[in-house]
């Protein structure tokens, strides 16, 4: 009994770690700040993204919240973008503007503070085509966050180009 009993730890453990570090790739983060946007914006105004992606699925499951912000809340998105560059929307998380048109089905952005959430898709990926996510394309878009070249941000009245950001991790 022993014998098996010690043959089969290594095995355990083995198992054990490679289901961590999958689940750990599943795993999303970023923490929103004023200086993390480009240019950088000093605000009081911070805020968190979590979310878990689903690969057989394709989906991704997230938790956007924020608060603090000196503007009313324009928009939400994903961009894609380095850490010291401002890039296009790649998917859409919420908005209260009327233009330009948002996607079908965006929700509105509550008025700080707030959480929200919501389940991105192959339909809520819009590109940018021009940074090599086409529209629909989920592999394009898991590529560009899991490659560490893509962000949250929170645009607001006072910084329509963005108040806080965060790289997603």
């Amino acid at each position: 009994m022993n014998a098996i009993h010690s043959a089969l730890t290594p095995l355990a453990l083995v198992v054990a770690l490679g289901a961590t570090t999958s689940a750990d790739n599943r795993a999303l983060r970023a923490r929103l700040a004023g200086p993390h946007e480009v240019p950088a914006v000093i605000s009081a105004a911070h805020g968190d993204f979590s979310a878990k992606v689903d690969d057989d699925a394709q989906t991704i499951e997230y938790e956007l919240s924020y608060e603090g912000l000196e503007g009313g809340v324009l928009q939400s998105h994903i961009h894609v973008g380095q850490r010291t560059a401002a890039g296009g929307i790649m998917i859409w998380l919420c908005s209260n503007l009327a233009s330009p048109p948002t996607p079908p089905g965006t929700q509105p952005c509550p008025a700080p503070p707030a959480t929200i959430q919501g389940t991105i898709t192959a339909a809520n990926v819009v590109g940018p085509t021009t940074q090599g996510v086409n529209a629909g394309n989920f592999a394009d878009a898991i590529a560009a966050i899991r490659g560490g070249l893509a962000y949250v941000n929170v645009h607001s009245s006072v910084s329509p180009g963005g108040e806080i950001r965060g790289q997603i991790k």
